[in-house]
């Protein structure tokens, strides 16, 4: 047993039989390990064995961890356990312990269970030794060289680990989760990237409720280590409390009580240049190896490469979000007679942004254009193509082309653009008064109606290639679908992240899209949350963009009717019916008060149109609905030349048209229209009194 006061060691008559060494009896110490209060008795020779100085040790044996390794240590805990639950009566193991110097030395110990007449254990009591020069041969070496190894394929692990690193936050996330930072028994890391003008952003902080206040943005002139390393391209290898102390006074007060006992503060270093600063912080060693340095460097040059990769991914992403959110539409306009929701999503945080879109289009008489579609491609380049796509097929709706005329229109634009790139498109024009719809499908998915008892269906649609192909094999003919979207039923609009599930079938996405628009919430707005809910549960790899429209209860635009008449060329009678028609249609509809301004107005548009133009003329005169009722007057030709104000002079007889209707018209503009033009006036007039 142990002779506490002399510090001696008696050993049982059953010690197992030891070889013949020749050891330095100076490097052997004893312990007597109370298995009942946990506590271990360390002779002053165990001291010097363990490299510990008086005081240090507190008979506590897992404080003993200062100077043995993580993963030594839950070696020599799984031995010891196996031991007691067995019923062995000893054990012995080969170990390292981390001298005050970082240095690593071989250590053997060897303990004898004690145990009571049912067996069990007591205590243990037993010796430990320096084992340098009895390991210095064969076995010494194999062991020195599988550390090595596993501390290569730590680096190698981790390297591996960070190709798959898209971001930068990805790339803290794999290091975070790194196995290869539990081998090296990092407690926890810090992570700073060197922005411009010398300021260091702190991306990543050690552990909960260790954030230092005034560390989030540091200068590289700051006494920090993060910025000694940024400044010097070298790394800071902190041994020990005191040094931490006495190096950093500004920051060692801030973490003195996290337990931190040494910690390595690497340079980030990529084509020659810093981008930033890795800090690894230990709580149960001090002191770094000649290998450990080596290691540590090696790691942080692999990190600093992914970071820089993730640093421009980063950069371009955000471009590419920015570019994209810009080229959408920043709020849809309120349609009389519908109901509109929109929604866009990408599909994973931290993937490329796509070239996705949706837009909803106000028309003249009643009407609405709506338009889902998606460019080819992940990147800028695809939200730039978008975004031009967006607008030049919102101007051909705009200039009151057919849905045909526009989708071929916009494929020749896509062919004509500087750019590889193809689209899926689908447009439809509504007739919200009729409930008559006109779609044109340009390879894109099937979109889906919902009746008003919920019941969900596809709506086939008779398509044409995508734009830009159609274009390029000369297949611009884009077939029109005509249906009636009665009141209440809803149209779906969508690209096809939506319906693309990993492992499945387009057919498979169709049939759970259906199931979850006919069981989702009537209100539009909660059908586009949910929606979206199931992309961000299912983090696909695709963008996608929701368009939902719901046709209102019976709506009738013009509030006082709509009538039209042509005028021919040298065709008196008619332009006289014209003027009949105008002069009828402001006494009937409660503008007979401003009849003969109305007249006079219309009356110099028509006559323009008859005599600047080669063909006809189209006259529509109706009453717009809102907030200030209006009478509207339009007057279309086939000439795309637009007419423009001029000052006819004091004894001119013409150009004075124009100038007429600007006097008498509370507004008046020019629209293009296909081939041709639109030349309107509006005028204000009363509300009609309730009946």
């Amino acid at each position: 047993m142990v002779d506490r006061a002399a510090g001696a060691l008696s050993l049982p008559d059953d010690w197992p039989a030891q070889p013949e060494l020749s050891l330095n009896l100076n490097r052997m110490g004893s312990f007597d390990w109370d298995l009942a209060s946990g506590l271990m008795n360390l002779d002053p020779a165990g001291h010097e064995v363990f490299d510990l100085r008086p005081g240090e040790f507190d008979g506590h044996p897992g404080n003993l961890k200062l100077r043995v390794p993580t993963d030594e240590a839950s070696r020599l805990d799984a031995m010891v356990s196996r031991a007691l639950k067995s019923g062995s009566q000893h054990y012995g193991a080969y170990f390292r312990i981390r001298c005050r110097d970082g240095s690593l030395r071989w250590t053997h110990a060897q303990g004898f269970i004690q145990r009571d007449n049912a067996g069990r254990p007591l205590r243990i009591i037993g010796i430990v030794r320096d084992a340098t020069e009895e390991l210095a041969d064969s076995s010494a070496r194999l062991e020195v060289d599988a550390e090595r190894r596993r501390q290569t394929s730590v680096v190698e692990s981790t390297t591996a680990a960070l190709a798959h690193a898209r971001t930068v936050q990805e790339v803290i996330d794999v290091l975070r989760d790194s196995h290869g930072l539990e081998h090296f028994g990092a407690t926890s890391l810090v992570m700073g990237l060197l922005e411009s003008g010398g300021r260091i952003h702190l991306v990543a902080d050690g552990p909960e409720g260790s954030f230092v206040p005034g560390t989030r943005y540091t200068r590289v002139d700051d006494e920090y280590p993060m910025s000694e390393v940024v400044r010097t391209l070298a790394p800071r290898f902190i041994e020990s409390k005191r040094d931490f102390a006495d190096s950093y006074p500004r920051l060692w007060p801030h973490i003195e009580g996290l337990g931190i006992n040494s910690a390595v503060y690497l340079p980030l270093i990529a084509q020659g240049r810093p981008i930033g600063a890795l800090g690894l912080l230990y709580g149960d060693r001090t002191g770094f190896s000649s290998e450990e340095r080596n290691v540590l460097v090696a790691l942080g040059s692999s990190i600093a490469q992914s970071l820089q990769r993730a640093v421009l991914y980063d950069q371009e992403h955000d471009l590419a979000q920015g570019l994209q959110q810009a080229m959408l539409p920043r709020r849809i306009p309120a349609v009389p007679g519908a109901q509109i929701a929109v929604r866009y999503r990408s599909a994973r945080l931290g993937r490329d942004i796509g070239g996705d879109w949706y837009d909803v289009i106000a028309l003249p008489g009643g009407r609405v254009g709506a338009v889902i579609g998606d460019v080819q491609g992940h990147d800028t380049h695809a939200a730039a193509v978008m975004g031009q796509l967006r607008i030049v097929l919102r101007a051909y709706a705009a200039e009151g082309h057919t849905p045909a005329t526009v989708m071929a229109r916009a494929s020749v634009f896509l062919h004509e653009l500087d750019t590889e790139r193809f689209a899926t498109c689908m447009y439809a024009e509504v007739d919200l008064s009729t409930g008559v719809m006109q779609l044109v499908r340009a390879g894109h998915v099937d979109p889906l109606v919902r009746d008003n008892d919920g019941g969900t269906r596809r709506l086939p649609v008779e398509g044409g290639l995508p734009l830009g192909l159609s274009a390029e094999f000369g297949r611009l003919e884009y077939p029109v679908t005509t249906v009636e979207l009665d009141p209440g039923q809803t149209l779906l609009f969508y690209t096809d992240g939506l319906v693309e599930v990993p492992g499945a079938d387009l057919d498979d996405g169709m049939q759970m899209l259906t199931a979850l628009v006919r069981g989702g919430p009537r209100d539009l707005q909660l059908l586009g949350d949910q929606l979206c809910d199931v992309v961000d549960e299912r983090s696909g790899d695709d963008d996608v963009a929701i368009l939902l429209l719901r046709r209102k209860g019976a709506y009738t635009p013009q509030t006082g009717g709509r009538l039209q008449q042509h005028v021919a060329q040298n065709d008196p009678e008619a332009l006289r019916s014209a003027r009949h028609m105008i002069r009828a249609a402001t006494g009937a509809w409660g503008a007979r008060e401003r009849s003969d301004e109305i007249e006079l107005a219309a009356d110099e548009m028509i006559t323009n149109a008859l005599m600047h133009t080669d063909g006809g003329a189209i006259v529509t005169i109706r009453v717009l609905s809102g907030v200030e009722r209006r009478l509207r007057v339009e007057v279309e030709d086939r000439s795309s030349a637009l007419p423009r104000r001029r000052d006819a002079g004091e004894s001119g007889v013409s150009g004075r048209g124009l100038m007429l209707v600007d006097r008498l018209a509370e507004a008046w503009g020019v629209e293009s229209r296909g081939s041709g033009k639109c030349v309107w006036c509006e005028f204000m007039i009363p509300e009609r009194p309730k009946s």
